[in-house]
């Protein structure tokens, strides 16, 4: 029954798009990677590769911005790949004034491998080596935006990360089987079971240890207003920003 409710919580907790909204070919020039059909002319963009420690290899978009010194490394909603979020990424780079690193999980997109809670802890784990080692990226300067079944991995890799600059939540699950069945409880053989408003409590409190200024965990859901309390935005206040036409969020970024 176990493997049984587990399954079920992992196959609508996972939706991959099929077919994907794109593939990823050599290009003639040093065998450059690049994604077919997006961001052709897109001299920011850097298409990867990366190998995970489960033996799968995902694709990654890191867009460069020149002018600043901190990344995004964003997660993804259910239902969506790459090929969908690569002019959210354009405008979340321009906007926000950042770098961003966005990734397929294993199963989605051009990615090798199966969705699997797992697979999604050695997936962001693999992301964030990569923009260590490839871009020189430390976590200080790292925030992760975790979306819906984004936020699982985004909470896995934030536990192992105490110097992190920031995390941000969106629309996130509490767990698989609360999602699939409405119901207000956890078990054992769940997914994302940390994903639990409990953890959420008290990671919030070990974030709150962290030397991260004004932000600690930001919760965003579309529509949300602008933080009550201006005081933890710092100097800077909350910085606005468009995702899609309809959605106006705020979010309260330390920088």
């Amino acid at each position: 029954m176990g493997c049984l409710v587990s399954h079920l919580a992992a196959k609508f907790a996972f939706f991959p798009p099929s077919p994907a909204t794109y593939t990823v070919k050599k290009s003639g020039e040093g065998c450059k990677l690049r994604a077919v059909p997006i961001g052709v002319d897109d001299s920011s963009l850097d298409v990867l590769l990366v190998e995970t420690k489960r033996g799968n290899k995902i694709v990654a978009f890191y867009l460069r911005n020149p002018s600043s010194r901190l990344t995004v490394l964003y997660s993804h909603g259910n239902a969506a790949d790459l090929g969908q979020l690569y002019d959210l990424f354009v405008q979340l780079k321009a906007n926000l004034r950042v770098n961003l690193i966005g990734y397929d999980y294993s199963g989605y997109g051009a990615s090798t491998g199966k969705p699997s809670e797992a697979n999604t802890y050695a997936d962001i784990e693999a992301v964030y080596e990569c923009l260590e080692t490839v871009y020189g990226v430390s976590q200080e300067d790292l925030i992760l935006y975790g979306q819906s079944v984004g936020s699982g991995p985004t909470l896995h890799l934030a536990a192992k990360l105490p110097r992190l600059r920031g995390v941000v939540l969106h629309s996130a699950i509490l767990s698989g089987l609360r999602v699939v069945c409405h119901v207000k409880f956890s078990c054992c053989c769940d997914i994302y079971k940390s994903n639990s408003s409990k953890f959420l409590s008290s990671y919030s409190v070990r974030i709150d240890r962290l030397p991260i200024n004004a932000l600690e965990i930001a919760m965003l859901r579309l529509g949300w207003r602008e933080p009550r309390d201006r005081k933890k935005c710092g100097t800077t206040g909350a910085i606005k920003m468009k995702m899609l036409p309809s959605a106006d969020l705020s979010i309260c970024f330390p920088w």
